[in-house]
């Protein structure tokens, strides 16, 4: 392209935000991490009258002890201030738009905090509700910056990131259904599960919602459940995939799964990661969860 915008076409710098609930492992977070330079919003856990607001060792040990003993928890959207200072420092980066990529809308107000600050921020911000989660939703981020990275402007990152979370599927193996009725995350499932709080159940997210898809009585029924899914999901899809398989004080469990998965997802790669304290707040411990993310 020739002309006096040219120069400028090509150095276009654009950021990539994303949440706490994206559930990247912490070493991906690290300098040359597969996340490294994306910011993560954190997304307070309410534990009793306690507010955490990390992520992995400053939020885990406490939530799984308050959900082993019954405690109270719920989970909050973080403040429209809180993307404020992300994307001020962003732009004083000297970035000049910024892809922010969120947990679905219809499971937390995150979303909206993120338009709240992005209506006042000082260069471009296109929010993205990835109508997802967990890694489905940090796949979505990662889409974005490698689209950025190859010098896409602001909507082309932004449309890698949201045809990304569309490709992506997520589906959870939860043990008992108590903490997720405490936490209201599926009262249309309350008749299909009836009144055996021991059931466990399948889950996936569909149109930005948790959906029950079966119920069973064992564990062991729960878990070969879920990757026949996994397996049946790999197969129909073309090309090589991306899994994570994410867990919550089961890390030996998950580490299996994953160990088998390897045998189906042919060239692509299986990753584990500790679940969202977000999403595992209301899911309880032991639950996995897997994505599958085309590669």
């Amino acid at each position: 392209m020739d002309g006096p915008d040219a120069g400028r076409a090509c150095c276009v710098r654009i950021a990539v935000v994303t949440d706490s609930a994206a559930g990247f492992a912490p070493e991906w977070s690290a300098p040359g991490g597969l996340a490294d330079g994306i910011p993560v919003v954190a997304m307070p856990v309410l534990v009793g009258a306690d507010i955490l607001t990390g992520e992995h060792d400053d939020v885990t040990a406490p939530l799984m002890v308050a959900l082993a003993a019954g405690t109270t928890v719920r989970t909050s959207r973080p403040s429209p201030g809180q993307f404020d200072a992300v994307y001020g420092r962003l732009a004083e980066e000297g970035y000049d738009g910024i892809v922010s990529v969120h947990l679905s809308g219809l499971l937390s107000g995150t979303v909206e905090a993120a338009r709240q600050a992005a209506s006042r921020a000082t260069i471009p911000v296109e929010v993205i509700d990835a109508r997802t989660a967990g890694m489905a939703q940090g796949r979505a981020a990662l889409a974005a910056r490698a689209a950025a990275r190859r010098g896409a402007d602001l909507q082309a990152a932004a449309a890698a990131a949201a045809m990304a979370a569309r490709a992506s599927a997520l589906y959870f193996y939860v043990p008992s259904v108590e903490q997720l009725r405490r936490g209201g995350r599926i009262p249309a499932a309350a008749g299909w599960l009836g009144a055996l709080l021991s059931v466990r159940v399948i889950l996936h997210v569909q149109g930005g919602r948790l959906v029950p898809l079966e119920r069973m009585r064992s564990a062991a029924r729960g878990m070969a459940r879920l990757q026949e899914l996994v397996e049946a999901d790999i197969t129909a899809r073309a090309g090589d995939v991306l899994l994570t398989v994410h867990h919550f004080g089961n890390v030996d469990e998950a580490a299996a799964l994953a160990g088998r998965l390897e045998a189906v997802a042919g060239t692509g790669q299986v990753s584990t990661a500790p679940c969202p304290s977000v999403l595992a707040a209301h899911a309880g411990l032991g639950v996995v969860a897997v994505t599958v993310s085309p590669g």
